[in-house]
């Protein structure tokens, strides 16, 4: 609730109320009703919302609002009538409503009555002295509230996959926190603004919180300067996970969260996956790990990050890549190679010139100890 009234924030609404298991959202402006039902479902922990109309308990209002409701939902053949009471003192059970309503709609509309698969579903909903009367339905993220659970830190691209990922976590009412690891100095910045960009997207869940964005062209220069080419890649995604991992410590966060898919790219194998875990302690979360393409980009077209993520941009992804990099890595041999990197100077100079930019997330706690705000 406290999610909801702070989304809703300078919207013509009154404050969420609780009312028999369900959120009850009085909305002023009943033309921007549409609108703020569409908002309120895609906050963490919405199963569902309904637009509804308040009325009394009178048969006939319940009746008039009924066909207000059906005959407000365009063109249909069939319906049917779900109704239920949430006090024992009406003295109509649900079965003799659902009845009584069904009858008289059926008598001025005309259209047959159709308990599975019915065209429009008409919801009449009486608790207290008051009957909510919907018919129209809008499927929620689901999940749990923001703030159920703690922080986490997401290595996030502007990329398709871990903007899902991180989306995933926060659903589960994580909060998130994102990590953009830029090719600035050796790129341009556009992969920062399309980041910034999804950040505004996965913002509307009340659960993204901040990202973070550290330049990192110069340190993969010096890994590139100093390791076998084919190992590249995991010593870039080793020391990005060290980082994370000490922006955890400063945030407070339990987990890391990466897009990694089992299998997609290179450095995605279990291998690989293994050697690169092995430079931390701390759990990392992939909730894409068995997803295919194909399913991560309809999940992103869904959450309404995918026009962003298809975007050309440079980021760190595209610097000093090697024709064969390496795809079953052994362990031995990548600590060889990690001895050869500067690891604490690494994570100076990344926390040295870290930046970040704020979201709206009522439930975020900023550490004390801050890098510069962007």
């Amino acid at each position: 609730m406290r999610n909801i009234d702070f989304a809703l924030k300078g919207e013509a609404v009154e404050p969420a109320e609780r009312l028999a298991g369900r959120i009850v959202v009085p909305i002023i402006e009943k033309e921007q009703a549409d609108k703020l039902a569409h908002r309120i479902a895609r906050i963490a922990g919405v199963s569902h919302t309904t637009l509804s109309l308040k009325v009394g308990r009178s048969a006939h209002e319940i009746n008039d609002t009924a066909l207000k409701v059906l005959t407000s939902c365009g063109a249909f053949e069939t319906f049917r009538v779900s109704a239920k009471r949430s006090n024992t003192d009406f003295p109509h059970s649900s079965m003799e409503l659902n009845c009584s309503i069904g009858a008289f709609l059926q008598e001025k509309t005309g259209a047959c009555v159709q308990l599975k698969g019915a065209d429009v579903d008409v919801s009449v909903l009486i608790v207290g002295g008051n009957t909510y009367v919907s018919a129209h339905k809008i499927k929620g993220i689901g999940g749990l509230p923001a703030g159920s659970s703690n922080k986490v830190i997401s290595l996030l691209s502007s990329g398709i996959d871990s903007p899902v990922a991180t989306w995933r976590l926060v659903r589960r009412g994580a909060i998130g926190i994102g990590l953009h690891f830029s090719g600035r100095p050796q790129t341009a910045s556009e992969s920062e603004y399309l980041v910034k960009e999804i950040g505004t997207v996965l913002e509307q869940t009340t659960g993204f919180a901040r990202i973070y964005i550290v330049p990192f062209g110069d340190i993969q220069k010096d890994i590139a300067s100093k390791v076998l080419p084919d190992l590249r890649i995991l010593m870039y995604r080793r020391v990005m996970f060290v980082v994370a991992q000490k922006l955890a410590e400063i945030e407070g966060a339990k987990a890391l969260v990466t897009g990694e898919s089992l299998g997609q790219v290179a450095s995605q194998t279990l291998e690989n996956i293994y050697v690169v875990n092995e430079a931390i302690s701390l759990p990392v979360f992939r909730p894409l790990i068995g997803s295919d393409k194909v399913e991560i980009m309809d999940d992103a077209r869904a959450i309404g990050t995918y026009d962003l993520s298809i975007q050309d941009a440079a980021d760190c992804c595209t610097l000093f890549m090697p024709r064969k990099p390496e795809t079953h890595a052994r362990l031995d041999v990548v600590l060889k190679s990690w001895e050869l990197l500067d690891i604490d100077s690494y994570v100076e100079q990344c926390l040295e010139h870290i930046e970040y930019v704020d979201y709206q997330c009522r439930e975020y706690k900023a550490p004390k100890l801050l890098p510069k705000q962007q």
